[in-house]
């Protein structure tokens, strides 16, 4: 999750991507570049800390390189005790530009509601950038709930942009901005760090405020504990 050094980078990670931490809440499917056979599993947990939802949304998640390049996740979102829907997700990396500072691909989102019964689909563009060995950043943008037909709520807007400093040996310090269009659409800022507690183990952590479509900005909070194989 981008908390090593660059020795430990070229050791866990021999390629030339830049090595660039991922966003808390619109999380990436193992870095870009992630050479084959790299595993992942982690659950990220949020909630509002104000208002009458004080909903506890989590979703544990396993993630795993196909392919040098090419991953796969498998994600079980749950409000609660209450899990409502299954995700499958697929990335690619295209390469490098940038002589190695930055990398860009793509992620594909199948999400199956299971209280609506039916499927809908995301595509997000991802654009990551190494600035100097402190300074990096994760752009992705893209479209939610994917149509041809069109209709209300689909086709919207998804956006995010992470800034990230490395602030000491395993942490980092982050402010990630997400958001989606449509009627149930949202705004979140969320500050938040990453901190690696042991080898192979890290958690992030973040404390900021989400306004939903209509709606005002309330606090939310969120943890994502990460284990890596």
């Amino acid at each position: 999750m981008g908390l090593w050094s660059s020795a430990e980078a070229e050791t866990d990670y021999p390629t030339s991507y830049p090595d660039v931490p991922e966003p808390m809440v619109f999380d990436m499917m193992r870095p870009l570049g992630a050479k084959r056979g790299q595993m992942e599993a982690n659950t990220l947990a949020t909630t509002s800390l104000s208002g009458p939802d004080r909903t506890i949304q989590w979703a544990p998640e396993v993630e795993y390189a196909l392919a040098d390049g090419f991953a796969i996740e498998g994600e079980l979102p749950f409000e609660d005790g209450r899990l409502t829907e299954l995700k499958l997700g697929l990335q690619a990396a295209f390469g490098t530009l940038n002589g190695g500072r930055s990398a860009h691909g793509v992620q594909y989102l199948g999400i199956y509601d299971r209280h609506a019964g039916h499927y809908r689909s995301s595509f997000a563009y991802m654009f990551v950038h190494r600035y100097n060995s402190r300074w990096s950043s994760v752009s992705m943008a893209g479209l939610g709930d994917m149509s041809l037909s069109g209709g209300r709520g689909r086709n919207a807007a998804i956006v995010n942009h992470s800034l990230f400093y490395d602030s000491a040996e395993g942490q980092i310090l982050g402010l990630e901005l997400n958001y989606r269009g449509g009627s149930d659409g949202y705004v979140l800022a969320m500050p938040q760090i990453h901190q690696r507690l042991a080898h192979k183990i890290n958690v992030q952590a973040g404390l900021g405020a989400e306004r939903p479509h209509g709606g005002v900005f309330r606090p939310k909070g969120g943890i994502r504990l990460i284990r890596e194989f």
